[in-house]
């Protein structure tokens, strides 16, 4: 049991790790083609792939139907909506925002979805409130200038807007999962995503042949990889990982979001940045130790 619980953490931080290079991809994307046609193609090439993984999971009975085809499209289509709005966001504000920052402002999410739960009236505890104040401190320090005064440009604005909507994003997701299959959701909700954003393409950007060839790797890489190779890690990673320990190991994406800006895009975050990664991921640890406490309670009870 221990070892096939080390391998699915290792299978998660393979998720993570993909997740968190996207960042690097959604950075030279964003330089050579719009956000809609980027996203619309991506999600797009991301639902595609995942229609064969669906047929083999099924063979080998990690995937089941738990939902008639017209509440699938029901519940693709809300997420995927959601998911449409904070994937136009973020990938509108990567022009303007370094790899590595945008991955760990974007991981503000993880926070932020036990603080939710209070509207669901969800008791929240106080390891919750410490990751919080952990996390906005780090946003401070993340985002503050030479004079120490915090200087938000239009595309941290963004990320932060469209890590409101992530964590809505988990709580629908968490929501519908429970009542459907998580990697048929997850291609319909693509694919809701794609049809959105494609649309938004052809009104607001210019979309040409020429424009999508120069962005060719980074879409290829965000479809392929971040959609259909990672959310399928994600699956297969967590049938035998604790949800608490399975939320701490994807949520390294920011690291190696930081990290790949660094090697490949040449990144600095500066002294001030760093404090604030480790702050924001400190909170993000920190927000999740009463669930890995009770975690461990439950093993040790068994």
């Amino acid at each position: 049991m221990i070892k096939k619980e080390i391998g699915s953490n290792f299978i998660l931080f393979l998720a993570a790790l993909i997740w968190g290079l996207a960042f690097v991809a959604q950075k030279l994307g964003a330089e050579l083609i719009g956000p809609f046609t980027f996203n619309g193609i991506r999600f797009a090439l991301g639902a595609l792939s995942l229609l064969p993984v669906i047929a083999i999971l099924k063979k080998i009975g990690l995937s089941s139907s738990k939902a008639s085809f017209k509440k699938l499209l029901a519940y693709g289509t809300l997420c995927g909506s959601i998911m449409f709005v904070a994937s136009w966001l973020q990938q509108s504000a990567m022009k303007d925002v370094d790899a590595g920052k945008a991955g760990f402002i974007t991981g503000f999410y993880i926070v932020l979805v036990p603080l939710f739960g209070l509207f669901l009236k969800q008791k929240t505890n106080l390891f919750t409130w410490i990751g919080a104040a952990l996390a906005v401190t780090g946003l401070y320090f993340l985002n503050v200038n030479e004079n120490m005064s915090l200087n938000f440009s239009p595309g941290i604005l963004a990320l932060l807007i469209s890590s409101f909507l992530w964590a809505a994003h988990i709580i629908c997701i968490d929501h519908c999962v429970q009542r459907s299959d998580a990697l048929r959701l997850s291609c319909v909700q693509c694919f809701v995503c794609s049809a959105l954003s494609m649309i938004c393409a052809f009104i607001f950007e210019s979309v040409t042949l020429a424009s999508i060839k120069s962005a060719a790797v980074p879409i290829a890489y965000g479809g392929f990889f971040s959609v259909g190779l990672a959310y399928t890690f994600q699956v297969i990673g967590q049938k035998n990982s604790r949800p608490a320990v399975a939320a701490i190991v994807l949520s390294l994406e920011s690291v190696t979001a930081a990290i790949g800006g660094a090697l490949m895009l040449k990144e600095s975050l500066g002294a001030r940045g760093v404090i604030g990664c480790v702050l924001i991921f400190a909170g993000i640890i920190a927000s999740q130790l009463k669930t890995i406490a009770l975690s461990e309670a439950g093993i040790k009870n068994k």
